[in-house]
Protein backbone atom coordinates (compact mmCIF):
# COMPACT_ATOMS: atom_id res chain seq x y z
CA UNK A 1 0.00 0.00 0.00
CA UNK A 2 2.50 2.28 0.92
CA UNK A 3 4.16 1.80 -2.54
CA UNK A 4 1.22 1.96 -4.18
CA UNK A 5 0.77 5.68 -2.57
CA UNK A 6 4.75 6.58 -3.35
CA UNK A 7 3.83 5.60 -6.99
CA UNK A 8 1.01 7.82 -7.30
CA UNK A 9 3.37 10.94 -5.62
CA UNK A 10 5.80 10.29 -8.15
CA UNK A 11 3.43 10.77 -11.27
CA UNK A 12 1.67 13.42 -9.99
CA UNK A 13 4.65 15.27 -9.56
CA UNK A 14 5.72 14.22 -12.81
CA UNK A 15 2.64 15.29 -14.27
CA UNK A 16 2.86 18.72 -12.37
CA UNK A 17 5.59 20.76 -13.73
CA UNK A 18 6.59 24.97 -13.73
CA UNK A 19 5.94 27.08 -16.64
CA UNK A 20 7.46 29.58 -17.91
CA UNK A 21 5.64 32.14 -20.50
CA UNK A 22 6.41 32.05 -23.76
CA UNK A 23 6.44 36.03 -24.58
CA UNK A 24 5.77 39.16 -22.99
CA UNK A 25 4.27 42.33 -23.87
CA UNK A 26 4.80 45.81 -22.14
CA UNK A 27 2.63 48.53 -21.56
CA UNK A 28 3.75 52.17 -21.16
CA UNK A 29 2.58 51.91 -17.50
CA UNK A 30 0.84 49.72 -14.68
CA UNK A 31 -1.59 47.42 -16.35
CA UNK A 32 -4.93 47.66 -14.81
CA UNK A 33 -7.02 45.45 -17.05
CA UNK A 34 -7.31 44.41 -20.50
CA UNK A 35 -9.52 42.38 -22.83
CA UNK A 36 -8.98 40.12 -26.07
CA UNK A 37 -11.41 41.12 -28.92
CA UNK A 38 -10.11 38.46 -31.98
CA UNK A 39 -6.32 38.71 -32.69
CA UNK A 40 -6.06 42.04 -30.74
CA UNK A 41 -5.80 42.96 -27.19
CA UNK A 42 -7.25 45.88 -25.42
CA UNK A 43 -5.01 47.45 -22.57
CA UNK A 44 -6.29 49.74 -19.92
CA UNK A 45 -2.93 51.17 -17.99
CA UNK A 46 -2.57 54.21 -15.24
CA UNK A 47 -1.16 56.57 -17.90
CA UNK A 48 -3.99 57.79 -19.72
CA UNK A 49 -4.03 55.43 -22.66
CA UNK A 50 -5.80 52.08 -24.10
CA UNK A 51 -2.70 50.61 -25.95
CA UNK A 52 -3.95 47.84 -28.49
CA UNK A 53 -2.03 45.30 -29.43
CA UNK A 54 -1.77 42.52 -31.92
CA UNK A 55 -1.30 39.35 -30.71
CA UNK A 56 0.49 37.92 -34.05
CA UNK A 57 2.81 40.21 -34.88
CA UNK A 58 3.54 40.73 -30.83
CA UNK A 59 3.47 44.56 -31.16
CA UNK A 60 1.81 47.41 -30.18
CA UNK A 61 -0.30 48.87 -33.55
CA UNK A 62 -2.33 51.37 -32.13
CA UNK A 63 -3.39 53.32 -28.51
CA UNK A 64 -6.53 55.46 -27.33
CA UNK A 65 -5.43 58.38 -25.61
CA UNK A 66 -8.30 59.77 -22.75
CA UNK A 67 -7.69 63.37 -21.71
CA UNK A 68 -5.35 64.18 -18.40
CA UNK A 69 -6.93 65.62 -15.61
CA UNK A 70 -6.28 69.15 -14.35
CA UNK A 71 -6.21 68.35 -10.46
CA UNK A 72 -6.89 70.65 -7.58
CA UNK A 73 -3.54 71.43 -7.53
CA UNK A 74 -3.37 73.32 -10.43
CA UNK A 75 -1.16 70.60 -12.40
CA UNK A 76 -1.76 68.51 -15.85
CA UNK A 77 -1.77 64.47 -14.91
CA UNK A 78 -2.23 61.49 -16.74
CA UNK A 79 -5.71 59.75 -16.41
CA UNK A 80 -5.85 56.18 -14.88
CA UNK A 81 -8.00 54.02 -17.08
CA UNK A 82 -9.69 51.60 -14.56
CA UNK A 83 -11.77 49.32 -17.06
CA UNK A 84 -11.70 48.28 -20.57
CA UNK A 85 -14.18 46.26 -22.79
CA UNK A 86 -14.97 45.54 -26.43
CA UNK A 87 -18.29 44.83 -28.06
CA UNK A 88 -18.31 44.66 -32.21
CA UNK A 89 -15.60 47.37 -32.99
CA UNK A 90 -16.29 49.76 -30.00
CA UNK A 91 -14.19 49.93 -27.06
CA UNK A 92 -15.54 50.74 -23.54
CA UNK A 93 -13.39 52.46 -21.47
CA UNK A 94 -13.64 53.59 -17.23
CA UNK A 95 -11.29 56.00 -16.26
CA UNK A 96 -10.89 58.36 -13.21
CA UNK A 97 -11.10 62.62 -12.94
CA UNK A 98 -10.38 64.52 -9.85
CA UNK A 99 -12.39 64.24 -7.50
CA UNK A 100 -14.12 60.41 -6.59
CA UNK A 101 -16.67 60.24 -9.93
CA UNK A 102 -15.55 59.08 -13.09
CA UNK A 103 -15.47 58.95 -16.88
CA UNK A 104 -17.06 56.44 -19.32
CA UNK A 105 -15.83 56.85 -22.98
CA UNK A 106 -16.80 54.66 -26.19
CA UNK A 107 -14.12 54.93 -28.78
CA UNK A 108 -15.79 53.72 -32.25
CA UNK A 109 -12.55 53.18 -34.03
CA UNK A 110 -12.52 56.87 -34.62
CA UNK A 111 -14.11 58.98 -32.17
CA UNK A 112 -13.98 59.04 -28.85
CA UNK A 113 -16.68 59.92 -26.91
CA UNK A 114 -17.57 61.10 -23.39
CA UNK A 115 -20.87 59.05 -22.56
CA UNK A 116 -20.67 59.35 -18.47
CA UNK A 117 -19.27 62.28 -16.95
CA UNK A 118 -17.86 63.20 -13.27
CA UNK A 119 -21.22 65.20 -13.27
CA UNK A 120 -23.36 62.65 -13.18
CA UNK A 121 -21.66 61.27 -10.33
CA UNK A 122 -20.77 58.17 -10.20
CA UNK A 123 -18.28 56.24 -8.86
CA UNK A 124 -17.95 53.84 -11.58
CA UNK A 125 -15.47 50.68 -10.95
CA UNK A 126 -16.06 49.14 -13.98
CA UNK A 127 -18.22 49.10 -16.74
CA UNK A 128 -19.24 46.00 -19.07
CA UNK A 129 -21.29 46.02 -22.50
CA UNK A 130 -24.28 44.02 -22.39
CA UNK A 131 -25.19 45.14 -25.92
CA UNK A 132 -24.14 47.49 -28.59
CA UNK A 133 -27.02 50.06 -26.43
CA UNK A 134 -26.89 48.58 -22.87
CA UNK A 135 -23.81 48.55 -20.26
CA UNK A 136 -23.51 47.34 -16.92
CA UNK A 137 -22.24 49.81 -14.65
CA UNK A 138 -20.61 48.25 -11.07
CA UNK A 139 -20.20 51.22 -8.50
CA UNK A 140 -18.07 51.63 -5.59
CA UNK A 141 -21.17 51.74 -3.62
CA UNK A 142 -21.93 48.56 -5.10
CA UNK A 143 -24.80 49.60 -7.06
CA UNK A 144 -25.16 47.36 -10.62
CA UNK A 145 -27.03 49.68 -13.25
CA UNK A 146 -27.83 49.09 -16.72
CA UNK A 147 -27.50 52.58 -18.75
CA UNK A 148 -28.91 53.15 -21.70
CA UNK A 149 -26.57 54.91 -24.33
CA UNK A 150 -28.89 55.63 -26.73
CA UNK A 151 -31.44 57.98 -24.22
CA UNK A 152 -28.64 58.32 -21.40
CA UNK A 153 -30.73 56.83 -18.58
CA UNK A 154 -30.67 53.93 -16.60
CA UNK A 155 -33.10 51.47 -16.70
CA UNK A 156 -32.34 50.04 -12.93
CA UNK A 157 -30.40 50.48 -10.22
CA UNK A 158 -29.86 47.97 -7.65
CA UNK A 159 -27.95 47.14 -4.38
CA UNK A 160 -27.38 43.72 -3.91
CA UNK A 161 -26.21 44.32 -0.28
CA UNK A 162 -24.75 47.22 1.65
CA UNK A 163 -21.11 46.34 1.22
CA UNK A 164 -18.24 47.95 -1.00
CA UNK A 165 -18.27 46.49 -4.05
CA UNK A 166 -15.63 44.12 -5.39
CA UNK A 167 -16.06 42.71 -9.02
CA UNK A 168 -18.77 42.03 -11.82
CA UNK A 169 -18.82 39.55 -14.46
CA UNK A 170 -21.49 39.09 -16.97
CA UNK A 171 -21.99 35.60 -18.54
CA UNK A 172 -21.38 34.93 -22.54
CA UNK A 173 -24.59 34.89 -23.18
CA UNK A 174 -25.13 38.05 -21.50
CA UNK A 175 -28.11 36.91 -19.64
CA UNK A 176 -26.27 36.56 -16.12
CA UNK A 177 -23.50 38.35 -14.40
CA UNK A 178 -21.81 37.26 -11.26
CA UNK A 179 -20.71 39.99 -8.57
CA UNK A 180 -19.30 40.25 -5.47
CA UNK A 181 -18.67 42.53 -2.15
CA UNK A 182 -15.88 42.70 0.76
CA UNK A 183 -18.55 40.74 2.47
CA UNK A 184 -17.66 37.41 1.09
CA UNK A 185 -21.39 36.86 -0.40
CA UNK A 186 -21.34 36.00 -4.36
CA UNK A 187 -24.85 36.82 -6.35
CA UNK A 188 -26.18 35.47 -9.11
CA UNK A 189 -28.35 37.90 -11.00
CA UNK A 190 -30.62 38.47 -14.44
CA UNK A 191 -28.74 41.32 -16.10
CA UNK A 192 -32.12 42.52 -17.90
CA UNK A 193 -33.78 43.11 -14.94
CA UNK A 194 -31.44 43.55 -11.96
CA UNK A 195 -33.41 40.81 -9.96
CA UNK A 196 -31.04 38.39 -7.59
CA UNK A 197 -31.33 34.38 -9.14
CA UNK A 198 -29.48 32.82 -6.11
CA UNK A 199 -27.29 34.18 -3.42
CA UNK A 200 -24.66 31.63 -3.04
CA UNK A 201 -23.54 30.09 0.45
CA UNK A 202 -20.68 32.50 1.33
CA UNK A 203 -17.60 30.69 1.85
CA UNK A 204 -15.04 33.30 1.86
CA UNK A 205 -15.22 34.81 4.86
CA UNK A 206 -13.42 38.29 4.06
CA UNK A 207 -13.37 40.62 1.41
CA UNK A 208 -13.50 39.25 -2.30
CA UNK A 209 -11.25 40.59 -4.89
CA UNK A 210 -12.02 39.18 -7.98
CA UNK A 211 -14.71 36.92 -9.73
CA UNK A 212 -14.45 34.59 -12.47
CA UNK A 213 -17.51 32.80 -14.84
CA UNK A 214 -18.07 30.51 -16.78
CA UNK A 215 -20.18 27.41 -18.24
CA UNK A 216 -22.14 27.71 -14.74
CA UNK A 217 -18.86 27.73 -13.11
CA UNK A 218 -17.92 30.57 -10.23
CA UNK A 219 -14.83 30.86 -8.79
CA UNK A 220 -13.54 33.59 -6.31
CA UNK A 221 -10.24 35.11 -4.91
CA UNK A 222 -10.53 35.88 -1.44
CA UNK A 223 -8.54 38.01 1.19
CA UNK A 224 -9.13 35.17 3.71
CA UNK A 225 -6.62 33.14 1.43
CA UNK A 226 -9.48 30.94 0.18
CA UNK A 227 -10.17 30.42 -3.93
CA UNK A 228 -14.32 28.97 -3.28
CA UNK A 229 -15.61 26.82 -6.51
CA UNK A 230 -19.55 27.20 -6.81
CA UNK A 231 -19.90 24.17 -9.98
CA UNK A 232 -23.39 23.81 -10.80
CA UNK A 233 -25.33 20.85 -9.11
CA UNK A 234 -22.23 20.18 -6.85
CA UNK A 235 -21.11 20.58 -3.52
CA UNK A 236 -19.38 24.25 -3.42
CA UNK A 237 -15.75 24.01 -1.69
CA UNK A 238 -12.32 25.70 -1.25
CA UNK A 239 -8.92 25.57 -1.84
CA UNK A 240 -6.11 27.61 0.39
CA UNK A 241 -3.74 29.27 -0.43
CA UNK A 242 -0.70 30.53 1.60
CA UNK A 243 -1.47 34.40 1.03
CA UNK A 244 -3.69 36.70 0.04
CA UNK A 245 -5.69 35.68 -3.12
CA UNK A 246 -5.83 38.62 -5.41
CA UNK A 247 -6.82 37.53 -8.80
CA UNK A 248 -8.65 33.68 -10.28
CA UNK A 249 -9.84 33.17 -13.46
CA UNK A 250 -11.77 30.14 -15.88
CA UNK A 251 -10.76 28.44 -19.15
CA UNK A 252 -13.87 29.27 -21.69
CA UNK A 253 -15.45 25.63 -20.53
CA UNK A 254 -14.63 25.93 -16.73
CA UNK A 255 -12.89 22.72 -16.07
CA UNK A 256 -9.18 24.76 -15.74
CA UNK A 257 -8.88 27.33 -13.09
CA UNK A 258 -6.18 29.48 -12.16
CA UNK A 259 -5.18 31.50 -8.93
CA UNK A 260 -2.22 33.95 -7.76
CA UNK A 261 -1.09 31.67 -5.02
CA UNK A 262 2.02 32.97 -2.92
CA UNK A 263 4.67 35.86 -1.80
CA UNK A 264 6.82 34.58 -5.20
CA UNK A 265 3.43 35.91 -7.69
CA UNK A 266 3.33 32.39 -8.68
CA UNK A 267 -0.25 31.10 -10.44
CA UNK A 268 -1.68 27.82 -9.79
CA UNK A 269 -3.54 25.93 -11.77
CA UNK A 270 -5.94 23.45 -10.87
CA UNK A 271 -9.07 21.17 -11.73
CA UNK A 272 -12.39 22.88 -11.36
CA UNK A 273 -14.65 19.66 -10.89
CA UNK A 274 -11.86 18.54 -7.53
CA UNK A 275 -9.86 20.95 -7.16
CA UNK A 276 -6.66 19.20 -7.84
CA UNK A 277 -3.77 21.21 -8.20
CA UNK A 278 -1.27 20.94 -11.48
CA UNK A 279 1.11 23.72 -13.21
CA UNK A 280 2.28 26.33 -11.51
CA UNK A 281 3.25 29.55 -13.91
CA UNK A 282 6.03 31.37 -12.44
CA UNK A 283 7.93 34.92 -14.12
CA UNK A 284 5.45 37.63 -12.25
CA UNK A 285 7.66 40.06 -10.89
CA UNK A 286 4.91 41.74 -9.07
CA UNK A 287 1.26 40.46 -7.90
CA UNK A 288 -1.06 39.19 -10.33
CA UNK A 289 -4.12 41.38 -10.68
CA UNK A 290 -5.66 40.33 -14.23
CA UNK A 291 -5.74 37.01 -15.43
CA UNK A 292 -7.87 36.22 -18.79
CA UNK A 293 -7.89 32.99 -21.02
CA UNK A 294 -7.21 33.23 -24.92
CA UNK A 295 -8.08 29.36 -25.57
CA UNK A 296 -8.78 26.14 -23.49
CA UNK A 297 -4.79 25.88 -23.16
CA UNK A 298 -3.68 29.76 -23.64
CA UNK A 299 -3.79 32.66 -21.23
CA UNK A 300 -2.40 36.44 -20.59
CA UNK A 301 -1.95 37.67 -17.10
CA UNK A 302 -0.53 40.98 -15.93
CA UNK A 303 -0.21 42.66 -12.22
CA UNK A 304 1.15 45.66 -10.37
CA UNK A 305 3.36 45.71 -13.83
CA UNK A 306 3.86 46.70 -17.22
CA UNK A 307 3.98 43.79 -18.71
CA UNK A 308 1.45 41.21 -19.70
CA UNK A 309 2.38 37.72 -20.03
CA UNK A 310 1.59 34.86 -22.44
CA UNK A 311 1.35 31.22 -21.36
CA UNK A 312 0.95 28.03 -22.91
CA UNK A 313 0.07 25.07 -20.91
CA UNK A 314 -0.57 22.53 -22.80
Amino acid sequence: MTKYLLVLLLLQNCYAKDIKPTFVFKSKGFVNDFVIDGAKMYVANDEGSVEIFDLATQKLTDEIFIEPIFTAKQIWQNSKVLSVDRKDGKTLIVSNDKGPFRNVWIHDGTTLKNIITPEKKLSIKEARFLDNNSLILGTLGYELTLFNMGDSYKQYTVQPEQSSFSDLVVSEDKKTMVSASESGQVVLSDTRTGKTIKEFKPLNLDKIFQLAYKNDVVITAGQDRKIVVYNKNKKPYYIRSNFLVYSVALSPSGKIGIYSSNTDNDLQLFNTSNGKKSHTLKGHYAIPTVIKFYHEKSLFSAGYENKIFYWRID
